[in-house]
């Protein structure tokens, strides 16, 4: 992460979006926030650096990652699973800072979903190339709450399906700021994000960093 991390990108006003039934685009949402999130992310990287995980499969994600919170989620030959510790570092995640959990709430309150107190938060870092394929997330034993994901840096395609794979997505461009709420009817609908084009951004240069805040348990 570059050293004007801190820098604020612009006051313009969010909008919001619906991009299905319990499921909204929040643009420019994350703006407010940012002179406290991106110091805030500093720290935590600096606790538990980012790491590439391989898959149960044996494949390396082209996406970074680490993890906030009072659980952290981690893939290896094992499976895929949320787990207290950073195996990397044998200690727990980074505790998931105010501004971070205050951003998640207000954002799934904006999107219909109240009470959202998200015990983990996925940090991935995109360079020019990196994508995820679609998935689902259901690691989680609690469908009730929403995924909260907040999108910072070099704009991003998001791509959002259906409850199958073979659903065609809809595409979305992400830019810094912008925030996607899903749940409810929406909660298991298939996504991801296409490869990552080559750009700079002002605040943090050629990556995107995307979090995910999830109540798990």
């Amino acid at each position: 992460m570059t050293a004007d991390l801190f820098e604020t990108v612009g006051d313009a006003r969010p909008s919001r979006e619906i991009i299905a039934e319990g499921a909204v685009l929040l643009r420019g949402f994350a703006r407010p926030f940012e002179a406290e999130l991106i110091p805030a992310l500093r720290m935590i990287v600096k606790q538990s650096p980012f790491r590439h995980l391989v898959t149960p499969g044996g494949h390396r994600m082209s996406v970074a990652m680490t993890n906030c919170g009072s659980l952290g989620w981690v893939s290896d030959p094992r499976g895929y699973r949320y787990d207290p510790i950073d195996p990397n570092t044998g200690q727990p995640w980074p505790a998931l800072p105010n501004v971070l959990r205050k951003l998640a709430a207000n954002a799934a309150a904006e999107g219909g979903f109240e009470d959202f107190a998200p015990e983990a938060c996925l940090i991935n870092r995109y360079v020019p190339g990196a994508k995820l394929s679609l998935h689902q997330d259901k690691d989680e034993l609690d469908y009730a709450a929403p995924i909260v994901s907040v999108s910072l840096g070099l704009p991003a395609t998001f791509l959002f399906g259906g409850l199958k794979r073979s659903d065609t997505p809809r595409r979305y461009r992400l830019e810094h700021g912008d925030v996607a709420v899903w749940g409810g009817p929406s909660r298991l609908f298939y996504h991801g994000v296409a490869p990552l084009a080559d750009g700079e951004h002002g605040v943090l240069g050629r990556q995107r960093i995307n979090l995910t805040f999830r109540k798990v348990r």
